[in-house]
């Protein structure tokens, strides 16, 4: 029953808009009328400049990070039962109640999740390999894919006898992320063109 309502509260928390509602307060602007259509952080940075992006990011990284953070480290849930619990929030922001089932791509709330999980190193090692995969690659979509499947194959080579279920949570996540991107994952990858200098 535990593991019910935990989910229950790591979706209803993923659910909430924060970048929407940051983007209203400030000027009473959508930003899904900005970029890319997503309701997301980014679109937060388009619409309203670095800092409320900043807070937007923060918020949407807490709300995977406290819930799935609480049952880990505070209520004790092991095993199996982390998985719903973990993806939950994903979920919620991915597919929101509070947007007819609309929701963003998920790249914060997956940092969040992690942390509440791995504990502080994630979301560096993450924001790393993100880093880097958005310097390489063209696309945002295949930048994220490639950030998630490196992360769960350096996990298991960092940790031989990594938990089963932790893997299934990766599995849900990368999937989910799939699923939000599969738009730009309908091209194939493609190295990014560095800018030639002007002659």
């Amino acid at each position: 029953m535990a593991t019910l309502w935990l989910s229950l509260i790591g979706f209803i928390s993923g659910a909430v808009p924060w970048s929407i509602i940051l983007g209203r307060l400030a000027g009473g602007r959508d930003i899904r009328r900005y970029g890319d259509g997503n309701p997301g952080a980014f679109n937060v940075l388009r619409a309203s400049g670095p800092v409320l992006f900043v807070a937007a990011a923060l918020l949407d990284g807490f709300k995977g990070a406290i819930p799935v953070g609480y049952a880990w480290f505070v209520a004790g849930v092991e095993g199996w039962r982390v998985v719903p619990i973990a993806l939950a929030p994903v979920l919620g922001h991915a597919f929101s109640p509070f947007l007819l089932f609309r929701g963003g791509k998920a790249v914060a709330v997956s940092f969040g999740i992690w942390l509440g999980l791995a504990g502080p190193w994630a979301p560096f090692v993450i924001g790393g390999l993100l880093f880097i995969s958005y310097k390489l690659l063209a696309s945002s979509g295949w930048a994220v894919m490639a950030t998630a499947v490196v992360g769960g194959a350096l996990a298991w080579f960092l940790h031989a006898s990594i938990h089963p279920w932790f893997m299934a949570v990766w599995g849900g996540n990368v999937i989910l992320l799939a699923l939000k991107h599969r738009a730009e994952l309908a091209a194939a990858p493609r190295l990014r063109q560095r800018e030639r200098p002007p002659e």
